[in-house]
C-alpha cells in the first residue's frame, strides 16, 4: 500500500483501488466542515446526524467529478425531515441545510431512530450540473423509509448498473468541554474489464413466491471478486469511519491488505457558502416588481438570511431597484 499525504486528517476523501478484486472506491473523513455546517444551525441531534450522512455520500460521489461542476443531492419527503440539501462544488466546496417538523420529531420520543424513518416517504434526486452551457443529469430514487445507503445502493442498481456498496457513519466527539460532530464513510464498486461479470445478485424476483424453485432463475449468481469486496466492507464498525485514531490508509490496510490497496493523492474538503451580494441580486431579479415591494419590511429594508450558512443580506429596496434596472439596460 502507497502512503498518503493526508494520513490522519480530517476532511478529506481518498480514492484507492483493489485490482486484484476489481475494485475502486473512496473514503471520507468530515471533521471541521461538517461541524461548523451542524453547529452554526443547532439542529436537534439527530438532524444533525441524517445531514451527516448525507454529507459523506454527497462528497464520496461529488468528489469524482472530473470537472469543475457542483453535485447535489436533496431529498423531499413527508417524515419529520422533510428536506435535506447538500451541494459539493468541485473540488473541494461543501454546504448543507435542511429542514424539519419539530412536532414531528418530538412525536419520536428519545429513543434511537433511523435514518428511514426521519426521511419518511419521498424522494431523493442526485444532480450532476456542469454549468449554464451544459445540461444537467438527474438521477431521482424513490424513498419508502430506507437510509442513505440503500437509497445510494438503489441509485447505483437502476441509474448507472454499477454494482456499489456504501457505509456511512456520524457520531459526537466530545473534548475540551465541547462537543464537535464528525461524519464518515466508505464506497466501493465493482469494475471489471469485462461487463458481464457485473451482474448482481440482490434485484427482486418480483412477484414470484419465497423459496420457490423458480427464484433461484432470477437471482444470478455474483462474481466471486465482488462477493469478497462486499463481505469485506461489511466488516467497517461505524466507529471506524469517524474515529480520528484510526486513519483512513490504516483502515483499508485492515480490509484490503491481503489482496493489496493502492491508494492515491487525497483532496481536501471545506465547507464553504456559494452566497454572495451579487447572487442575491441575481435572485431578486427574478421576482416581480410588486413581490419586491412587499419584502420591504417596517424598517424600510429587504432583509435575506442564506440558508445554507445564515448570512443576513441587509438591502436598501432603492439600491435593489437601481441594480436591477442597470442589469436589464446592459441586456436589452
Amino acid at each position: 500500500m502507497t502512503s498518503a499525504p493526508f494520513e490522519g486528517v480530517d476532511d478529506v476523501v481518498l480514492p484507492f483501488a483493489v485490482e486484484p478484486l476489481d475494485v475502486r472506491g473512496r473514503i471520507v473523513r468530515l471533521g471541521s466542515s461538517i461541524d461548523t455546517i451542524l453547529t452554526r444551525h443547532g439542529y436537534p441531534d439527530v438532524v444533525a446526524r441524517v445531514i451527516g450522512e448525507a454529507a459523506a455520500l454527497t462528497v464520496m460521489l461529488g468528489s469524482s467529478l472530473k470537472f469543475e461542476g457542483r453535485f447535489q443531492l436533496q431529498t423531499k419527503t413527508d417524515g419529520p425531515i422533510e428536506m435535506v440539501v447538500v451541494d459539493f462544488d468541485a473540488p473541494d466546496r461543501l454546504r448543507a441545510t435542511a429542514r424539519f417538523d419539530k412536532d414531528k420529531l418530538d412525536a419520536l420520543g428519545s429513543g434511537a431512530v433511523r435514518t428511514g424513518d426521519l426521511l419518511g416517504s419521498g424522494h431523493l434526486a442526485m444532480t450532476i450540473d456542469q454549468g449554464s452551457d451544459r445540461n444537467r443529469y438527474q438521477g431521482v430514487v424513490a424513498l419508502e423509509g430506507q437510509g442513505f445507503e440503500e437509497a445510494a445502493h438503489q441509485y447505483f442498481r437502476q441509474s448507472e448498473q454499477i454494482p456499489t456498496r456504501v457505509r456511512l457513519a456520524v457520531a459526537e466527539q466530545f473534548e475540551n468541554g465541547r462537543h464537535t460532530y464528525r461524519a464518515g464513510g466508505m464506497m466501493i464498486q465493482f469494475l471489471p474489464n469485462s461487463p458481464e461479470r457485473m451482474r448482481q445478485g440482490d434485484f427482486s424476483p418480483g412477484d414470484i413466491p419465497e423459496g420457490h424453485p423458480s427464484n433461484d432463475l432470477a437471482v444470478p449468481n455474483e462474481d466471486d471478486a465482488w462477493v469478497e469486496a462486499k463481505a469485506l466492507i461489511e466488516t467497517v464498525e461505524d466507529h471506524e469511519l469517524v474515529d480520528p485514531a484510526v486513519s483512513s490508509e490504516r483502515l483499508l490496510y485492515r480490509l484490503f491488505h491481503e489482496r493489496g490497496v493502492r491508494v492515491f493523492e487525497g483532496q481536501s474538503v471545506h465547507e464553504e457558502c456559494r452566497c454572495s451580494e451579487t447572487r442575491v441580486m441575481s435572485m431578486m431579479r427574478r421576482f416581480s416588481p410588486e413581490d419586491r415591494r412587499d419584502m420591504v419590511g417596517d424598517n424600510g429594508r429587504i432583509g435575506i438570511t442564506c440558508e445554507f450558512c445564515s448570512r443576513f443580506y441587509d438591502l436598501d429596496p432603492a439600491d435593489v431597484e437601481a441594480e436591477i434596472a442597470k442589469a436589464e439596460s446592459q441586456s436589452a
